[in-house]
């Protein structure tokens, strides 16, 4: 039987609506500023009164940054991000929990611990790989001495060289893996009945088969939740775009927002930048409310 609490509730909406003012507030005054013209825009205060310039000051945002080919560009990143950071995790997961070698233990705390090393800790290790894919190789011919042998016989140099930079792949490759999308599909699958394992095996049923047939459709809430976060995660990149990307074509646009930034020769242009702020800020909302129901589900629905 459920109590009533009506003062415990009341309590509880108030702190709900608090927390939705705290949230919503900036929101709120950045969709203000960007109505307003120049001059309104810097009074101190500025004005609470929504402004008639909202329309103007979108499109001359978005002319000025070309926010078109750039929102294209953070679209492609952002979605292969997560489209890789789901698939790695899931194969590597399905990898630890239903395969027996040895040292599999060790492995996952290795992933595990990677936990502990954000982008920023480990970014000139990510460039380097990324400045050229085969170095890891070359170094490994180095040490052992093939290179040389190579060289010494044939005559020919090894120099294995192949660079990302200023591509859509070398963007997304370095950080397709997580430890984080790892350890929540690893934690799924453990719930996961060992009767529907026998039953798959017993149906004939192969590895792959089983991977494809039966714990991605089982996984469909968790890919939703997991490739949410990491659509978020991945759009409002800011360093790793910047170092990457050299060539203006292929510039992120939250990388772009920076020409927006008002200029020291004089008033600065807040409108304009607040409503290229906006812009940017559509498509990673438009992404969490159409996957509302489905990140929801994915985080409650299972054990974990």
């Amino acid at each position: 039987m459920v109590e009533r609490t009506p003062i415990l509730n009341f309590f509880t909406h108030l702190i709900l609506l608090i927390g939705f003012v705290v949230a919503i507030g900036p929101i709120t005054i950045v969709a203000i500023a960007a109505s307003h013209n120049l001059a309104d825009v810097n009074k101190v205060p500025m004005s609470l009164i929504p402004g008639s310039d909202f329309w103007a000051n979108m499109k001359t945002a978005w002319t000025t940054a070309n926010l078109g080919p750039k929102l294209l560009n953070s679209l492609i990143f952002a979605t292969g991000v997560a489209i890789g950071k789901v698939l790695i995790s899931a194969i590597t997961a399905f990898s630890l929990v239903y395969f027996r070698y040895p040292g599999r233990h060790f492995i996952f705390w290795l992933i595990f611990i990677t936990l502990m090393l954000p982008l920023e800790v480990r970014i000139v290790p990510t460039y380097a790989v990324a400045a050229n894919v085969l170095s890891p190789y070359q170094a490994i011919l180095d040490i052992t001495g093939i290179s040389w042998l190579v060289q010494k016989v044939t005559g020919i140099e090894v120099a294995l060289n192949l660079g990302l930079l200023n591509s859509s792949i070398g963007l997304i490759l370095p950080l397709v893996a997580t430890a984080t999308g790892t350890f929540l599909y690893r934690q799924f699958f453990l719930t996961i009945p060992d009767e529907l394992t026998e039953a798959a095996r017993m149906d004939g049923a192969g590895a792959l088969r089983f991977f494809v047939d039966i714990l991605i459709p089982l996984s469909r809430t968790n890919m939703a939740a997991l490739g949410t976060i990491m659509f978020l995660w991945a759009w409002n990149q800011y360093l790793w775009p910047l170092l990457v990307t050299t060539d203006p074509a292929h510039v992120t646009a939250v990388h772009e927002l920076k020409s927006l930034i008002p200029n020291f020769g004089g008033l600065p242009e807040w409108h304009i930048a607040m409503a290229g702020t906006l812009i940017i800020m559509l498509p990673p909302l438009f992404v969490v409310v159409l996957m509302q129901r489905w990140f929801v589900r994915g985080l409650i629905a299972t054990e974990k």
